[in-house]
């Protein structure tokens, strides 16, 4: 089973078109989104209507999350006065801009996608988060303490943990033996379709592939590639800058941070 997985979008619409043509091509067998549709620019309706004519299994980010709630706290961990200014801007627009029909979808979204597999003598337990399992905005970065991740997979009783939010794409393995077997699990991060932040400029996903032979006693069994694509980032950088954001949002997406 090959499984496309794509995450914060936030309201870049050339960017997820961009997507849904490149993934067309892959013979992908499912596809599932991992929150923040919107945010930080001037299409959240036309992104929400696409994943949703599409019927495509999606749970809530925290950008998501606060504006189902009509909030004016997106959760998200600014570092500056500067960029707590700009996001009150992107919030407070996307706040006027969402309708109330798509505003009900985000907020009823599911914090968390579950997908159990039973392969061989093994159980492979699959879970999709926005942040991590514990909060929706929670940063999983790549060097994130191997015991602490461990520690929050286990809790989780996810096999393969699948998430967002950080806007970096990255895979690891972490390993735990026991006295009767080796026990392997998968942090994946799928990046951002709309918003990189690991000065690649492309959007990014990832699609898994999943097979009779996966186990969690095999480490390579589980085959995670990382998708990049090229999509019209002059129109997206422009829409920022015709609009009241700020052109912070613009350089962000020319630059991939």
């Amino acid at each position: 089973m090959k499984i496309a997985l794509f995450s914060d979008i936030h309201a870049n619409l050339p960017a997820l078109e961009a997507f849904f043509k490149d993934v067309e091509n892959k013979d992908i067998d499912a596809m599932y989104c991992l929150g923040d549709l919107v945010g930080y620019n001037i299409w959240p309706n036309e992104v929400i209507e696409e994943i949703r004519k599409r019927n495509i299994p999606t749970i809530a980010g925290n950008y998501d999350y606060g504006i189902g709630r009509s909030s004016d706290d997106c959760g998200c961990a600014y570092k500056t006065d500067e960029e707590k200014a700009n996001g009150s801007v992107s919030i407070s627009l996307t706040n006027k801009l969402v309708n109330d029909k798509n505003r009900q979808y985000l907020r009823t979204l599911p914090a968390h996608i579950k997908l159990e597999f039973q392969l061989n003598n093994d159980k492979l337990n699959v879970l999709f988060v926005h942040g991590s399992p514990r909060r929706i905005n929670e940063y999983l970065f790549e060097d994130r303490a191997e015991k602490s991740m461990l520690r929050i997979m286990e809790q989780a009783n996810a096999d393969v943990m699948c998430f967002g939010h950080t806007h970096q794409p990255y895979h690891r393995v972490l390993r735990k033996e026991s006295e009767d077997q080796k026990h392997f699990r998968h942090a994946i991060n799928i990046g951002s379709v709309g918003k990189p932040k690991d000065r690649d400029n492309r959007g990014s996903y990832v699609i898994i592939t999943i097979n009779e032979e996966t186990s969690i006693s095999n480490e390579n069994s589980i085959k995670v590639d990382f998708i990049r694509f090229d999509y019209d980032i002059e129109k997206a950088a422009k829409a920022v800058e015709d609009s009241i954001l700020p052109n912070a949002y613009a350089d962000n997406l020319r630059n991939g941070y």
